[in-house]
């Protein structure tokens, strides 16, 4: 088994994913081979992780995910590595349900990892020895192994907080991390700021990773990971893929960048090549046989989006004329008549009838289950039960009535509170953020429409020819 560490915090914001990441960073930089993780639905705090360790960071999901799907891809992903190093998400003990059966601590059960606890000790004192023992009490089945203190206000106050945990606890301190403005990651609307954004995020990790360096104890991690120097790490199967017999074409730059790697896998499994596309510098799409635009910030760069008309027209001729096309989200945003934020208004695609309004508080955000209906253009089934997430700021107005969609929304909020995925021909666009997991191998399906319908054009272009001839 890979060792492995599960990153948890007492409540969400105390900084876990910026010591993930120097973690992760100051741990490759020693040599080893670090394979990260993720809790839950995310697209951003995975992008830091990745680019810390160099190798693709996964999410671990108890609401799309089964149980042993969970432990199988633990063990397939973090195989050839060092270590496996997951990151929870809000507290330690939160979650869905009451029971705390999806909480991070039901993860790092699940797994077998040993929890490091990140604790926000602003202000704090004689106070973090029974928030402390209140964790370690709560639930006696999982290891605490460590505690990282954060956001120290100096040496005084590390000093004070290390004499009340050894006078009052049996915990295990494993790092202080002094308050430091310039290794904290910049928060936005949606949570951290990608890195694909930042043209400093390389400098950025740097500094996370040299004042972990100095202020974590890495040994201490390793030790409670269960790593040995010289163990031999575990054989990683290459995977074999099918020749590509598709192009599928993916906007991927500063506005859209947000995918799985799971999914972009899964789409190689389905004999599809994916093409880059970027929204902000290219002049015409590439020649592809299907597109997908994910999610992003387009309100970011809404100007440039604008800027870019000959691409927005093409991407608006193509869809006129048939091609697949698959949004989510900031990918919907993009394919709308219009984007409005902070009173500015961009023409976007025009390919949905409609305008996008960006919001102070969010609309949608969370877990949604949809059911499918017969407007799907790829479906699972229809009635088939669909569990995704959402994450947006903004909604559809003035969109043109009686649509069809593709989804009823059973939980969550979708396009309308009603419905979700907006279908025009061969267009799908959804606030909804798919996985190819949990038995939606939606990447599959979506590949077997683009290639049906890329056969159909052959099949009609080789008629048009022979009734010339």
């Amino acid at each position: 088994m890979t060792p492995r560490l599960l990153v948890s915090a007492a409540h969400k914001s105390s900084g876990k994913t910026t010591l993930s990441v120097g973690i992760a960073a100051a741990l490759t930089a020693r040599g080893l081979v670090v394979q990260p993780f993720k809790k839950g639905p995310d697209y951003i705090d995975p992008m830091w992780l990745s680019a810390a360790a160099g190798r693709a960071c996964r999410n671990l999901d108890f609401f799309v995910m089964g149980r042993d799907e969970i432990v199988a891809q633990l063990a397939a992903h973090a195989a050839g590595a060092d270590l496996a190093l997951i990151e929870g998400n809000k507290g330690l003990y939160d979650g869905l349900d009451l029971d705390g059966s999806n909480s991070n601590a039901a993860l790092a059960s699940l797994v077998n990892a040993p929890v490091v606890l990140v604790i926000d000790a602003r202000g704090m004192t004689r106070g973090i020895a029974p928030l402390i023992l209140g964790f370690q009490a709560f639930d006696r089945s999982i290891r605490i192994a460590g505690v990282i203190l954060n956001r120290l206000g100096g040496s005084r106050h590390e000093a004070k907080l290390r004499a009340v945990i050894e006078h009052y606890t049996d915990a295990r301190v494993v790092g202080a991390v002094h308050q430091d403005a310039g290794i904290e990651i910049v928060e936005r609307h949606l949570g951290l700021m990608p890195s694909s954004e930042s043209g400093e995020s390389g400098v950025r990790i740097a500094a996370i990773r040299d004042a972990v360096a100095a202020q974590v104890d890495l040994d201490a991690l390793l030790e409670i990971a269960g790593w040995r120097a010289g163990a031999p790490r575990a054989a990683q199967p290459a995977p074999s893929l099918p020749a590509p017999t598709l192009r599928i074409g993916v906007a991927m730059d500063r506005a859209f960048g947000f995918y799985y790697p799971d999914d972009l896998e899964a789409f190689a499994q389905a004999g599809a090549e994916i093409v880059p596309v970027n929204t902000l510098a290219d002049a015409k799409l590439p020649e592809i046989d299907g597109l997908i635009v994910g999610g992003g910030f387009p309100e970011m760069f809404m100007a440039e989006l604008e800027a870019n008309a000959s691409l927005r027209a093409d991407v608006r001729r193509v869809a006129e004329a048939g091609l697949p096309i698959y949004a989510e989200c900031g990918g919907l945003m993009y394919l709308a008549r219009s984007l409005t934020w902070r009173g500015e208004t961009r023409r976007m695609a025009g390919v949905i009838p409609g305008d996008v309004v960006m919001h102070d508080k969010p609309v949608g955000r969370g877990y949604v289950r949809l059911r499918e209906t017969a407007h799907h253009p790829w479906p699972l089934g229809e009635g088939a039960d669909i569990r995704a997430h959402e994450f947006h700021y903004s909604s559809l107005e003035n969109v043109m009535p009686h649509l069809d969609f593709a989804y009823a929304v059973a939980r969550g909020h979708g396009a309308d509170g009603r419905n979700d995925g907006i279908v025009l021909g061969n267009v799908l666009a959804s606030y909804a953020h798919l996985r190819s997991v949990g038995g939606n191998a939606w990447p599959s399906r979506f590949a077997a429409f683009v290639r049906k319908v890329k056969a159909e054009r052959a099949a009609r272009a080789e008629a048009r020819k022979a009734a010339a001839a």
